[in-house]
């Protein structure tokens, strides 16, 4: 993890390298900001991470897992992560830029998708959650918001905050994700012990 100082670029925020610019998103405990190498120019994401806010919201150990994970995976259809900057006050991770946005807004903004364009958007998903399993990693958080399209517009998988490493023949037993996209069965044994509280409750 290298380390640096923050520095003033002609009015913009130089971490490393890169020229910050626009605010692309803002989190829970973090922004990205798109960034731009001074030499080469070329453009990345760059997710600012600050460190009192993960700390304060026990948070350490997913942006570990993620960068960790992250390091591992060359995948065309998963985002990159080129490099990780740190200073006192701040985690930098300097990713692969994509200018599509999410698939979520995508479906939101064009509606259903045609199953040629589906198929096509499902075999990339597919390939890189594969791949991630290969390297014994599951996401655990996979959903259009986390499915970013490049320009062309193919599928490249982000936020890897939940992902864990998996053995064979173990399952992983922490329940994890986002509720809307999490299969009934998972709901079901989640939802019976709450009912029972409920009903406990009201006195049934």
């Amino acid at each position: 993890m290298a380390t640096t100082d923050k520095q003033k670029h002609e009015g913009r925020v130089k971490i490393g390298h890169y020229i910050l610019g626009d605010t692309l998103g803002v989190g829970t405990f973090g922004k990205v900001k798109v960034g731009q190498h001074e030499l080469t120019k070329h453009q990345v994401a760059v997710k600012i991470l600050n460190r009192q806010k993960i700390r304060s919201l026990d948070v350490v150990g997913k942006i570990r897992r993620e960068i960790q994970n992250l390091k591992l995976f060359r995948h065309p259809h998963i985002i990159k992560l080129y490099q990780v900057i740190s200073t006192p006050t701040d985690i930098f991770m300097v990713m692969e830029y994509v200018s599509g946005g999410e698939l979520f807004d995508y479906i939101c903004k064009n509606g259903k998708l045609d199953e040629k364009e589906s198929r096509r958007l499902f075999q990339q998903i597919i390939s890189a959650v594969d791949y991630c399993h290969r390297h014994m990693v599951v996401h655990r958080d996979l959903k259009p918001e986390n499915v970013l399209l490049d320009a062309q517009m193919n599928a490249k998988i982000a936020d890897f905050g939940l992902s864990n490493m998996m053995s064979d023949g173990e399952f992983l037993r922490t329940s994890c994700g986002s509720p809307n996209y999490a299969a009934p069965e998972v709901l079901c044994c989640i939802a019976i012990p709450v009912i029972g509280k409920l009903l406990s409750c009201a006195g049934f």
